[in-house]
């Protein structure tokens, strides 16, 4: 070409656009979330008037600290939700919330205390409540700016806090449904109990960790004639004195809980099991298994037992049957002992229980009713709550009263081990009680919050009767609060994923009644009254009165559930309607898992913008909440709504390190959220979100979102390449869709098929298959096909050409499907990108819906065509490939390949379409003559093979082309293409 050659340059349509590649996230986001504010988006949205509500009830996070990034993965899941719903048609409302109540709050305030060497318990109760009130108001402020960050939408400026009046108000009045009702009742049993903390815990507030325990194996003799007689009541015949052999033996048990011997009650065996008496044939004098002596032991685990008690050589004398071991009688093994004043001098009956096994210990359950969920339902099942032992007190110790161990503490303030488990060793084994003795490690419960051991301790507290029948006429789903869990899990809730549904029935279908009291201050109280003198089972212990439920609920509505504890409080509630002094006042609080299972009483039901059912259409939690919120508002629902107050549940899993391991500040792994915003921005934060299948763990680190940042301006490209060649688009280019060509009919083909996906993916919640489906049309159909191809024209081509018109008007379409698909996931960057191109001041991305899709634009037929003509493509551009990597090429416009192709039926296909073009070559031959040797061709495409040859002619100038013509025309050093485009 000659050097005075013109420059064209300018009358290329070269792509024109501000959207920059480098997106500064974190300077930026900032601007985007003031404009929002301006905007008012989330309430202008509530103005568009005839569309079907959607409600995601928000799950409350605990208002005590910054968030961490499980926070971040649960709100942007819910933005997700929420934002996804709005933009397919709904009114989608969200409505954020805060536990404010409980333990950790008011212990933060103890800490506060105990630093200035005060006595919490000497503080008045509603200066302390005060003080709870304020610490959790200002991290309500904290988290909620923090969640904004996220770009998270939702009535920011009143969103529902337990601590509230209104709620609290709510919260005392649903409880006073279940007295109403009959189910609430005050019981006694063991629970979860922390030394530490000083109150009962829930199995959600429950987590285990290995522990070391002590291990004894304790001797009970058995013994003849029974002293007891409710027990030799009990005790069947089974034809004739008790064996001279059994009379002389001692059963043996094993545990890893020393401390609870001296409550001891009974000892279990399984029927089911092989057992058999054993005697000590050979044992070193000192042994505490003597020589002669005979034990009974299940026979799966006599050599582990005779093991661990040193025996050298032992025999079994014989089985023993099931009916003989139900007549067996023991001594407890402190009876007798020095200085006890007879407290263990009672009888010890063998009970039949499937809860004992021969996978460890002795086949025998040593059983204290007051110490352990199977112990205590054995005895209930015979009646026998009276015969429960209260020996253990609040604080870990046992009563002062209690022989040899009175104040000894099991765990002691800070959950260290006390002196108790060691006292009772030493006694038993000082009178001969036992035969061996260890340390085991275990999985053992502690506390959530303070992560010290747990104790089961026999305790006062109230319960509500998940198996009684209510009678308040919502029977349509069952009579009793399991039953209507129950229909609600099997017929009502959708779960997402699926599996979540089994989870929670099997702790529905195994759960014990409601433990609903804890022995703290900060947080709503048991609104209600005992009867002085009656017994928990009198018929006017509980003071059931509506007219008293509604001062209650008055008192609470104007000055919150404080009114309670000011002096006169009893009298305020009681007076004139009943003497005062006839009443005692409960002080227990309720357990928050009430409170936050109430929250649908006062977000869904009492709000206007809450859900007109009173039932979310979702709750979306962690898989940790099916022992938890999702749980206990089930039970809350059931027993005040008759139903489960949600249509849908969706569980996420927890988020891991880089190396699949658990976040952890003290080991230096945990990535906080506003660390991630700060570094990335929060789009990529909440495109980690959408990349990951959050039904499972996730891991998160610097090189996972470094990965994401990556794909992240790959999708930026994108959107810069659509912005760029849309520049001065106006509706008079457009073109309709039949006029244009197949490769444009193509793509709106590919849209319809998206539009379809996408919905059916956010309807089911399904955001990492949304986004991988969106990522690929963008990356692959698009930026490597589409975009690839029709670059020349759109550069190239005449303003007014056929092409380069259907083209923009394609571009057009997709920028407004791909803005509004993508802008759940990316609210920030999508917002930049609809500014680029909408930037009046009262645009939104976050305004609008996203479009519907003609039902015209799908051509399977089209679809099946351009499969076929991408293969051969995909064949011409690896033979391209191969000759740019051996430099005989530099770009591909300097090829003209041949390809040859044997089906005559796929030939005739391609004969009116310009695989030059689509080839993004200056020439291409299709041949039906066979193949040369050393054609290129791909393994998986048979039939198809290339021969690169060089383009022949001049380059054009313009479009880079190398053709024969150029040259030739009025437009010096120009095709003909280009010298008409330039007339």
């Amino acid at each position: 070409m000659a050097a005075d050659t013109p420059e064209y340059k300018d009358t290329l349509f070269l792509p024109k656009t501000d959207f920059p590649m480098r997106a500064g996230l974190p300077k930026r986001e900032p601007e985007w979330l003031a404009r929002w504010e301006r905007l008012n988006v989330y309430h202008t949205l509530r103005k568009k008037e005839g569309r079907e509500p959607f409600i995601l009830h928000d799950g409350p996070p605990y208002a005590n600290g910054t968030l961490h990034i499980g926070h971040a993965l649960n709100k942007t899941l819910k933005d997700m939700v929420v934002r996804s719903q709005q933009m397919m048609g709904k009114d989608a409302r969200y409505i954020p919330g805060w536990d404010c109540h409980g333990l950790p709050i008011e212990w933060k305030i103890e800490e506060k205390y105990r630093a200035k060497g005060l006595d919490k318990d000497k503080v008045e109760i509603n200066e302390l409540r005060r003080e709870c009130r304020a610490f959790a108001a200002e991290w309500v402020d904290v988290q909620r700016d923090e969640f904004k960050r996220l770009g998270v939408t939702g009535n920011w400026e009143n969103p529902y806090l337990t601590m509230d009046y209104h709620a609290e108000a709510v919260i005392a009045r649903e409880f006073t449904t279940f007295l109403m009702n009959g189910s609430l009742y005050q019981g006694s049993k063991p629970v979860m109990w922390s030394v530490v903390e000083k109150t009962a815990l829930a199995e959600a507030e429950v987590e285990y960790h290995d522990h070391q325990s002590h291990t004894i194996w304790v001797k009970f003799p058995v013994v003849t004639p029974v002293l007891d007689v409710a027990i030799a009541e009990m005790v069947t015949d089974f034809g004739g004195d008790l064996p001279e052999d059994l009379a002389n033996a001692s059963v043996v048990i094993w545990t890893t809980t020393p401390w609870t011997i001296p409550s001891n009650k009974a000892v279990c065996f399984n029927p089911a099991l092989a057992y058999g008496l054993y005697e000590v044939t050979e044992a070193e004098a000192d042994n505490w298994a003597k020589l002669g002596e005979t034990f009974l032991l299940a026979d799966a685990l006599a050599e582990d037992v005779f093991g661990a008690a040193k025996v050298a050589a032992f025999t079994r004398l014989r089985g023993v049957t099931a009916a003989e071991l139900e007549t067996l009688t023991m001594a407890h093994p402190l009876r007798g002992v020095a200085d006890s004043a007879g407290e263990w001098d009672f009888d010890v009956p063998m009970l039949p229980g499937d809860h004992v096994t021969d996978d460890a210990g002795t086949g025998f359950v040593h059983t204290a009713p007051s110490h352990g969920a199977d112990d205590y339902e054995v005895f209930v099942k015979r009646g026998w709550q009276d015969r429960m032992t209260h020996n253990v007190l609040e604080d870990g110790t046992f009563r002062e009263s209690l022989p040899l161990f009175g104040g000894l503490a099991i765990f002691d303030h800070k959950g260290k081990e006390g002196k108790a488990n060691r006292a009772v060793i030493d006694a038993l084994a000082a009178h001969g009680s036992l035969i061996a003795r260890g340390r085991v490690k275990h999985s053992y419960p502690h506390s959530w919050r303070s992560k010290a051991p747990l104790i089961f301790r026999n305790t006062p507290q109230w319960f509500v009767a998940i198996d009684k029948p209510l009678g308040d006429g919502m029977d349509e789903h069952g009579t009793t609060i399991r039953e209507r869990a129950l229909t609600s899990i099997n017929e009502l809730v959708t779960f997402t994923p699926p599996m979540g549904q089994n989870r929670l029935r099997s702790m529905i279908e195994q759960r014990p009644d409601w433990v609903l009291s804890r022995q703290r201050v900060w947080g709503v109280p048991l609104v209600c009254f005992t009867k002085k003198g009656a017994l928990p089972t009198d018929p006017d212990f509980l003071l059931r009165d509506e007219a008293v439920n509604a001062r209650i609920v008055a008192a609470f509505e104007a000055e919150g559930a404080d009114a309670w504890y000011v002096d006169g409080a009893k009298e305020r509630f009681l007076e004139g309607l009943y003497d005062p002094a006839a009443y005692d006042q409960v002080f227990d609080i309720l357990d928050v898992w009430f409170d936050s299972g109430s929250t649908h009483s006062f977000v869904l039901s009492d709000r206007e913008d809450g859900a007109d059912d009173g039932i979310a259409d979702l709750y979306l939690e962690g898989t940790d909440q099916h022992r938890g919120w999702f749980h206990s508002s089930l039970l809350q629902g059931s027993g005040t709504k008759g139903r489960a107050p949600y249509r849908g549940v969706l569980t996420h899993g927890f988020t891991l390190d880089s190396k699949g391991l658990k976040m952890s500040k003290s080991a230096g792994g945990a990535m906080e959220p506003q660390q991630i915003v700060r570094q990335f921005g929060a789009d990529i934060l909440r495109l980690w979100v959408a990349q990951t299948d959050f039904t499972l763990d996730q891991r998160i680190g610097d090189e996972i979102l470094k990965g994401t940042t990556d794909s992240y301006r790959r999708l930026r490209n994108t959107f810069r390449f659509i912005l760029g060649n849309l520049d001065g688009f106006t509706d008079d280019e457009r073109v309709a869709p039949e006029d244009m060509p197949e490769l444009e009919r193509w793509v709106l083909h590919r849209v319809s098929e998206l539009d379809e996906a996408v919905r059916k993916g956010y309807t089911g919640y399904r955001f990492q298959q949304v986004y991988s489906e969106l990522f690929t049309f963008a990356t692959t159909d698009l930026s490597a096909v589409y975009f690839d191809i029709r670059k020349d024209a759109l550069y190239c081509d005449a303003a007014d050409s056929l092409r380069r018109r259907a083209a923009r008007t394609v571009l057009d379409i997709l920028f407004e499907r791909l803005t509004t698909w993508l802008a759940p996931i990316l609210v920030f960057t999508m917002e930049e990108v609809w500014l680029e191109r909408h930037p009046e001041e009262g645009s939104s991305v976050h305004l609008v819906d996203m479009p519907e899709t003609p039902v015209a634009w799908r051509d399977e037929a089209l679809a099946a065509k351009w499969a076929q003509i991408r293969t051969v493509r995909r064949v011409v551009t690896g033979a391209l490939e191969v000759e740019r990597r051996e430099k005989r090429i530099g770009a591909s416009l300097e090829a003209a390949p041949t390809v040859y192709i044997a089906d005559d039926g796929l030939r005739a296909l391609l004969a009116d379409v310009d695989m030059d073009d689509l080839c993004i070559t200056s020439g291409l031959t299709i041949s039906a003559d066979d193949a040369p040797e050393g054609a290129f061709t791909l393994e998986d495409v048979p039939g198809i093979a290339v021969v690169p040859t060089t383009a022949e002619g001049e380059k054009c100038a313009r479009c880079w082309k190398i053709l024969p013509d150029v040259g030739t025309h009025a437009h010096e050093g120009t095709c003909a293409r280009c010298d008409e485009a330039l007339s």
